[in-house]
């Protein structure tokens, strides 16, 4: 079933989708006028579902600072049901960035409970993890997206939800083909982690084509192996990962260009170790072809369903849309 969050007039973009509860579905997006993370109009708004995303709320302004533009970068549910959401701020530049935290506990009022704090500055945060000792962890990644080496990535945890947070580098002073950026993982059994990131292409030769990173961790994100996958249809588009109860892994995504939103599902027990074995895509709903105009996918499970927002549109006027369909067994 496919929906419309968001579709008044401007650049509706980046959205990120959480549940709170008992079963409100909370959806967090950004809008500005294109393609831009630095606009000053750009502001955060959002919208809750209470009927699985067939209807959804009035918009609710969440921030709107008159010198930054602000975009939900990541999110995630804490044991006790309430959500949280990263937003990054942009003052003029990526050398000029923030991330602050908000927390909800029904979808219409966000309280920052952090402005992070970092050694490394981070372009973005990525969705949360719970790790079986109830400490929360996410991903990171800075850099500039040129040809140089200065990208890095690595791992932020927190022990109090989200007030503190502890950074650790885990790769630095990387070449752009070899950075992994906008990761989702899941939390499997034993402390592994397994995640899929995005890799940037290199826009001096488009038509190369460079796989999702997997990257694997045995000890609840202490150490990390970092492989290739065989998943080349993508366009420099947000990986989002979900764990069926069966113990299969979801990868869904958005193939640029080609207007796809597409899955790959796969046991979890025969992707670890062995990145090259993703399966087959399908494809699960379609929108723009219209480039970097569409995409970012942001899943998520809620009662027996996978609900997937994303955005989709052209250069001045986009929507934010949710697509939702079963579990696979």
């Amino acid at each position: 079933m496919k929906s419309i969050v968001c579709d008044v007039a401007g650049y509706n973009s980046w959205p990120m989708i959480c549940a709170v509860k008992p079963s409100r579905l909370v959806c967090l997006y950004s809008r500005g006028s294109e393609h831009t993370i630095d606009e000053k109009i750009r502001g955060i708004y959002a919208r809750y579902s209470d009927n699985g995303g067939a209807l959804w709320s009035s918009e609710i302004p969440v921030s709107n600072q008159p010198d930054a533009g602000e975009v939900p970068v990541g999110k995630g549910v804490l044991p006790d049901g309430s959500g949280l959401f990263f937003v990054r701020n942009c003052y003029g530049s990526l050398g000029s960035l923030t991330h602050t935290l908000y927390r909800t506990v029904n979808g219409v009022e966000f309280q920052k409970i952090s402005t992070l704090e970092l050694e490394v500055s981070p372009i973005q945060i990525t969705d949360i993890i719970v790790l079986p000792s109830g400490v929360i962890m996410a991903l990171w990644f800075a850099g500039d997206y040129r040809n140089g080496t200065n990208h890095s990535w690595g791992t932020l945890k927190s022990s109090d939800n989200g007030l503190h947070w502890i950074q650790r580098v885990v790769e630095k002073s990387l070449p752009k083909d070899q950075w992994p950026t906008e990761a989702s993982g899941v939390c499997l059994n034993n402390g592994r982690i397994l995640v899929i990131a995005r890799r940037e292409y290199d826009r001096e030769n488009p038509d190369v084509q460079l796989a999702q990173f997997q990257l694997e961790s045995d000890d609840c994100g202490e150490t990390w192996r970092k492989s290739a996958t065989n998943i080349t249809d993508v366009s420099e588009s947000t990986p989002s990962l979900l764990l069926t109860p069966g113990g299969r892994i979801c990868n869904y995504y958005y193939e640029r260009f080609a207007g796809l939103l597409k899955r790959r599902i796969v046991c979890a027990e025969t992707i670890w170790g062995n990145p090259g074995a993703w399966s087959d895509p399908e494809i699960v709903t379609e929108g723009s072809k219209d480039g970097c105009n569409a995409g970012n996918v942001n899943a998520l499970a809620l009662n027996g369903r996978h609900y997937m927002a994303y955005y989709s549109g052209n250069e001045r006027n986009t929507a934010v849309l949710t697509f939702s369909t079963g579990i696979p067994d």
